[in-house]
């Protein structure tokens, strides 16, 4: 058994994957308060679930922000930096099954890079605005800091409530704007709005802002497929917004099956792209 590691050490969460052969082991995370802490604690307990010894594993790839603190090899095991941007693009291909799209990360905040195969991945920009704004906000204006707490909270929330809209300035739809789009985010929030308006305002602010970046920058190089990837793109309200932002828009935003894993699987796949 010839066994491939990759290694994702984000700003809040450590997640690792392995591939044998074609075969993808089962990817997951761990809190990543501190990068060393979290990458052995990820991979101490992934090759302890996987039953794998060190002697089995070919090569670690290690990635992310947090990749920077690891001066060293794992476990005395060939270990090599992979540039986060070429490994968002590689994942985001390889999870949405297409050549060519425009792969969004977003993590604590967002990168957006266009992805062909066959060629280096190019990082076009990203925003701040990501994981790490949901919770900051949530946390200061509903006391909460779980994600998955915010979104169950988001489903009894009214828009209407918080968000100025186009039929609020407006009579009539303006140009390719519906009267239901979004004219300012948080622009007409009510003094009456409940926790779940506002955790749902959060939410939609988040994916409104990054879905707008992703269609400018697939303008940009003149295609429709979007992928999204990272952790919040797996929050269920995610799908319902940027179905919107795709007929507003008409472009197609592919969220993949495990989605928040593609940087991390991605980096994995160096071992491929270099033929080891």
């Amino acid at each position: 058994m010839s066994i491939i590691i990759g290694i994702d050490v984000g700003g809040s969460t450590t997640k690792i994957v392995g591939f044998e052969g074609d075969k993808l082991f089962e990817p997951f995370l761990v809190a990543a308060n501190d990068p060393l802490a979290s990458l052995y604690g990820a991979f101490g307990r992934f090759t302890a679930v996987n039953n794998i010894p060190l002697n089995e594993i070919k090569k670690i790839y290690i990635t992310g922000a947090g990749s920077s603190y690891i001066d060293q090899s794992i476990y005395g095991l060939p270990t090599e930096r992979v540039e986060e941007f070429d490994a968002t693009g590689r994942g985001g291909l390889y999870m949405s099954g297409l050549d060519e799209a425009i792969v969004v990360s977003m993590g604590t905040g967002t990168a957006v890079v266009y992805a062909k195969k066959g060629e280096r991945c190019e990082h076009l920009g990203g925003t701040g605005i990501g994981g790490g704004t949901l919770i900051g906000l949530a946390k200061r204006m509903i006391n909460m800091s779980d994600a998955e707490s915010i979104s169950e909270l988001a489903n009894g929330g009214d828009l209407a409530n918080v968000d100025l809209l186009i039929k609020d300035i407006s009579r009539s739809d303006i140009k390719t704007l519906e009267a239901t789009a979004t004219a300012s985010n948080f622009g007409n929030l009510s003094e009456f709005a409940t926790n779940s308006d506002i955790a749902l305002g959060l939410l939609n602010m988040i994916f409104e802002t990054v879905g707008v970046i992703a269609v400018f920058s697939a303008r940009l190089k003149g295609i429709t497929n979007i992928v999204l990837t990272g952790n919040i793109s797996v929050i269920p309200q995610a799908r319902e917004r940027f179905d919107i932002l795709e007929k507003m828009f008409g472009v197609k935003f592919i969220i993949p099956q495990q989605a928040a894993y593609a940087t991390v699987v991605g980096a994995a796949l160096t071992a491929k792209e270099n033929k080891i």
